[in-house]
């Protein structure tokens, strides 16, 4: 061998081995309420065991439950209530595994879902406890600036309205399926009747922001909303003039106004 093809030989050095690192997946957003534990509230619906609920729901349902309720809490700083963050939370754990039953297996994400869900519980109470703190921080002001006059008239008219909605109750209550004859015209008219028995209950109560919630509620689009509730205006507008002239509401049906 000549000295050439040695030396060669010689100065080749083996390439040193590259440790390539492995790319950690990053965790999405809703990793700890996944495919998994939607398949878990499926099965939870499906058995009519009683012993077998609970163990899926404590060892594939629960923790997700936890968290989301935590997470929806503190992204959209739901903090007027009287009570703590983690009693709160066991309240919005406890509403939707009260609505468990309703998820439809097919008809959507069981995170987006349940999302709706703790939203909607912690929208109403959220607002409720948030009237109630301004209406404290105001006594002192209301202290000065009474005018017995006005408040007597204020009474008599609060008087007046809370008969007349008591009397748009009983009216809707009797004639809601009358009215309207379709299931999907009927969910809408009892989702708006819903809200407005707890409309103390919420903040803003004629803003835009209702109709998202009867959105969720129904799953119908906000043109048959609209349609539905000018139909209930043009009935409430007809019972406000009778209660104004009779002092009360005649809860007969006249007649449906919408067209099927």
């Amino acid at each position: 061998m000549s000295t050439a093809v040695t030396s060669s030989i010689e100065t080749k050095k083996p390439k040193p081995v590259v440790k390539r690192k492995r790319k950690r997946k990053k965790k999405g957003k809703n990793y700890y309420f996944n495919q998994g534990t939607e398949k878990a509230i499926i099965r939870y619906n499906k058995t009519d065991d009683a012993g077998l609920k609970n163990i899926i729901y404590n060892e594939h349902i629960a923790k997700a439950f936890d968290k989301l309720a935590e997470n929806i809490i503190h992204t959209f700083k739901f903090y007027y209530f009287d009570v703590s963050s983690e009693e709160v939370k066991h309240e919005v754990v406890s509403f939707m595994v009260m609505n468990m039953h309703k998820f439809k297996e097919g008809k959507g994400k069981a995170f987006s879902y349940f999302s709706i869900v703790a939203k909607n519980y912690l929208i109403l109470h959220n607002n409720k406890n948030y009237k109630m703190g301004k209406i404290h921080s105001q006594m002192d002001v209301l202290d000065y600036k009474r005018n017995i006059m006005g408040e007597s008239q204020d009474s008599e008219s609060a008087q007046k309205a809370t008969l007349f909605v008591d009397e748009l109750q009983r009216f809707w209550d009797i004639n809601l399926t009358n009215v309207f004859r379709r299931d999907k015209d009927i969910r809408v008219a009892d989702s708006v009747l819903h809200i407005f028995r707890i409309k103390d209950n919420i903040e803003n109560f004629n803003k835009k922001a209702l109709y998202i919630l009867i959105r969720e509620m129904t799953g119908s689009n906000t043109q048959h909303i609209t349609r539905i509730i000018n139909v209930m205006k043009k009935y409430n507008k007809r019972l406000q003039h009778e209660f104004d002239k009779y002092g009360m509401v005649d809860v007969s049906h006249t007649g449906s106004l919408v067209n099927d």
